[in-house]
């Protein structure tokens, strides 16, 4: 969009003296850090933590005033400056999210920003641009902790690959939500194989949008715990650039610089994003157990007029990720982790994850009335990686080999082998096999939404209605390499040949449609709608003994699911500040190839209470999802044997509680100040109820009333902000209840926990003038040392105390 220029000759002036509040017009709350100048002179000021601000000692005569705060729309306001007199003023601002080519951006959007949230029938949060820039956190894990009803299981400390789920969906590799970005689907196959290798660097995020219950069967394939969107850095409506350098403990350093500008009819933005980490695990014998990551950016529009009678614009993404981590699924077991937590064993030596993904789309919109508006999109993306770690190992040719998991799980029993994996010698040559985990995705589709709105004088209609053709693939081509340990060294004794592991292809073609009407009367909004899937799967094994696929081995399988999914929500308005919710939808999962697997489908329910003023926002939810079959994942991140495979958990109920509350003491305070406190938490009770064999060791063998394992049945976050115009000062944490990690009932026993666990972070901002910030941030202030997970292999620690500090460049 080109500059928005309000003008009004708003006549004010003591002496040049000018003084206003700058707010957010959707929900009329005051906006602190605005930054106010006045065009053609050095001279400007920042909104305070209320959102006001003064000017004084101004020439008479006309001025331009220049208003922009991070993820809202720079606008321009003309003021005739006249002596004598004395002028308050008032200047509302649109959030960027919430503008996108003209048209609101509902098409591509989960919530259109944080005044959209209250529009919403259902539960939904979303983290913007302010409370992001507050640490500038690189990790998803400590960013979604201030999101009521989402698990996270952390892994290597750094957000490479979290593990999240949300309403006590299971968490393996996000495998259970629907991810996108920028309202496209960004796992690298979201049907074939939804585990979540490739995840969007969080770190050049502008905003991330999640919707749970009802309001999001729009959003599929997944529907039963909820939908995360994150949205990337949006071509700015007039020219700016950003460059953020950060540097910190365990050898890490962040660089993120991005610039664009619109004009009437182009718009264009590039970015860049480098990450870099020694990693702060102590491998026997030495080296890095750090990451690089490398994500670049870029989009281009061009637009018609914005006062053509039919609006039209063409958007362009292209972005390249490149990740190089040292990172592996090898623990610790619980009397190394007591003693030394950091510590990683010599046979992990060689664990290396490589992975390159690339991704493009093209957006067309078009509005040929002023009740209908067109958004289509075509896009594709590509991912590559080969995870090379230990998967097994052979104390003598008479014991053959062991997992790593059955190790780490049982050291008493594979004494030898536990021995090799902390660097004693071998007596077999080819005592540690190393596995190429090399797997290729690729995704592509075509997606359209209609969008027509037909306001009336007794009530409001909006009808959706959107179609997507969508393919996607993963081809497994892997092989084993032997070793040998001696003296702490691995040495290589037997490479593998490429292809006599996992040799196949898997792929999906789904087809999607839903319809969703929005009805406006009164003090009711009901939001009826439906979706529908068709999912065809088929694949092709060439098997271990075909590495080079000449198709004389090959064998083929298909599997087809078709399932309408329909939910329902309402919303009535109380007061202007308080309404209720409440939602009923279908769950779904799809299932895979395997044989003998359902879908999962359960009944989901939720009501809950939403409040809003100045000083106190909340929201209450109760839910309850009633399934008629639970799926898990056999992954190899979860302990399984990283077949992918979905199969059957039966029955089971998950049900709880989610609170939200943000209050500023200060809010209706004429005051330079803000005292922003956030707290919520979550209640989680997920229970099996049927009787069953499982063919995952995790769940084991299950009896009704089981708990499902790495489910807290308690999370708690609390931040609070001291801000200023020139400064803030920002507590983040998280409290996370001991769970349990094998199926069972009642205590818990040492071996299948993970016991509770809290985390604090603080971070300071001092802003220098308009173009320059400090920044520092303390991870852990605490130094706890706590575990996060016993699987794949073992204990897993979270991040000990570190920090971060940098420098902030802004330019516009």
């Amino acid at each position: 969009m080109i500059s928005i220029f309000l003008y009004g000759n708003k006549v004010c002036a003591e002496d040049g003296n000018l003084e206003g509040k700058i707010y957010d017009k959707g929900s009329n709350t005051g906006l602190p850090g605005a930054n106010i100048v006045i065009e053609g002179v050095n001279d400007g000021t920042f909104s305070d933590g209320s959102g006001y601000f003064s000017l004084e000692n101004l020439e008479s005569g006309k001025v331009v005033l220049k208003i922009s705060v991070m993820g809202y729309e720079t606008i321009r306001k003309e003021v005739q400056i006249e002596p004598g007199k004395t002028c308050s003023i008032e200047i509302p601002l649109i959030e960027s999210i919430r503008v996108l080519d003209g048209v609101v951006v509902n098409r591509v959007s989960l919530v259109a920003g944080t005044s959209g949230v209250k529009d919403i029938v259902g539960s939904a949060h979303y983290l913007s641009p302010l409370e992001l820039n507050k640490f500038n956190n690189t990790d998803i894990n400590r960013v979604l902790r201030n999101v009521p009803g989402i698990i996270i299981q952390e892994e290597d400390g750094f957000g490479l690959r979290p593990n999240i789920g949300m309403r006590g969906t299971g968490v393996e590799r996000s495998s259970k939500i629907t991810l996108m970005e920028d309202g496209i689907l960004v796992a690298p196959a979201p049907y074939a194989a939804p585990a979540a290798y490739y995840f969007p660097t969080t770190g050049r995020m502008s905003g991330i949008e999640i919707r749970k219950g009802s309001s999001q069967i729009k959003y599929g394939p997944y529907t039963t715990g909820g939908a995360i969107n994150f949205n990337s850095t949006p071509i700015p409506n007039e020219f700016n650039a950003n460059i953020n350098m950060f540097g910190g403990s365990h050898g890490f350093y962040n660089v993120f610089a991005n610039a664009g500008a619109s004009f009437k009819n182009v718009g264009f933005m590039v970015e860049s994003f480098l990450a870099n980490s020694d990693g702060f695990k102590d491998l026997d014998n030495g080296g890095n157990t750090g990451f690089n990551t490398q994500d670049y950016l870029a989009k281009f529009r061009v637009n018609s007029n914005p006062d053509a009678r039919v609006y039209q614009s063409l958007s362009f993404k292209v972005g390249l990720s490149k990740e190089n981590s040292n990172e592996t699924y090898l623990g610790l077991i619980a009397e190394d982790f007591d003693q030394t937590p950091y510590r990683r064993y010599a046979g992990s030596q060689y664990d290396e994850m490589i992975n390159e993904q690339n991704q493009w789309h093209i957006r067309y919109t078009v509005q040929p009335a002023k009740f209908m508006d067109i958004t289509t999109t075509v896009y594709r993306s590509n991912f590559e990686r080969n995870w090379y770690k230990l998967d097994k190992v052979k104390a003598s040719d008479s014991t053959g080999d062991v997992s790593i998991t059955g190790i780490l799980n049982n050291p008493n029993i594979y004494s030898q082998e536990m021995d090799v994996i902390k660097g004693g010698n071998s007596v077999v040559d080819d005592a540690l096999s190393v596995k190429s985990n090399n797997r290729s995705y690729y995704l592509e589709g075509v997606e359209s939404i209609i969008g027509l709105t037909f306001p009336g004088a007794r009530a409001d209609n909006e009808i959706e209605l959107g179609i997507r053709l969508h393919r996607d693939q993963m081809d497994r081509y892997q092989w084993v390499d032997k070793y040998r340990m001696q003296e702490g060294t691995m040495m290589l004794t037997d490479p593998g040949i490429p292809g006599t592991e996992s040799n196949y292809i898997l792929d999906a073609k789904a087809i999607a449609s839903f319809i969703q009407y929005t009805l406006e009367i009164n003090r009711f909004k009901i939001v009826p709608g439906i979706r529908y899937e068709n999912i065809r799967y088929q694949k092709e094994d060439f098997s271990k003994n075909d590495p080079d696929r000449s198709g004389d081995d090959v064998s083929y399988s298909e599997h087809q699911v078709d399932i309408f999914i329909p939910g329902i929500g309402v919303d009535y308005t109380i007061t202007d500040n308080m309404s209720t919710f409440l939602g009923i939808h279908k769950g779904f999962a799809p299932p895979g190839l395997k044989e003998g697997t359902e879908p999962e489908i359960s009944v989901n329910y939720e009501a809950g209470l939403r409040y809003s003023s100045p000083l106190l926002s909340l929201q209450s939810v109760f839910y309850y999802n009633d399934y008629q079959n639970l799926l898990g994942s056999d992954l190899a991140s979860s302990g399984g044997t990283g077949s992918t495979d979905q199969f059957n958990g039966g029955e089971s109920i998950i049900y709880g509680i989610e609170y939200e509350m943000v209050y500023n003491p200060l809010g209706k305070s004429r005051t330079p100040y803000a005292l922003p406190i956030t707290f919520n938490y979550t209640y989680t009770n997920a229970t099996f109820q049927n009787d069953f064999e499982s063919e995952f060791d995790p769940w084991g063998s299950v009896q009704s009333g089981d708990e499902i394992p790495y489910i807290p049945k308690h999370q708690f976050a609390f931040n609070i902000s001291f801000e200023h115009r020139k400064f803030n000062i920002n507590y983040s944490s998280k409290f996370v209840s001991e769970m349990r990690t094998i199926a069972g009932q009642g205590t818990v026993s040492d071996p299948e926990m993970i016991p509770s666990y809290y985390v604090g972070d603080i971070s300071a901002n001092v802003t220098l003038n308009k173009f320059l910030t400090l920044q520092g941030s303390v991870f852990n202030i605490f130094n706890n040392v706590y575990a996060v997970s016993r699987r794949p292999a073992g204990l897993r620690p979270g991040m000990p105390l570190s920090f971060r500090a940098g420098l902030k460049v802004h330019i516009h």
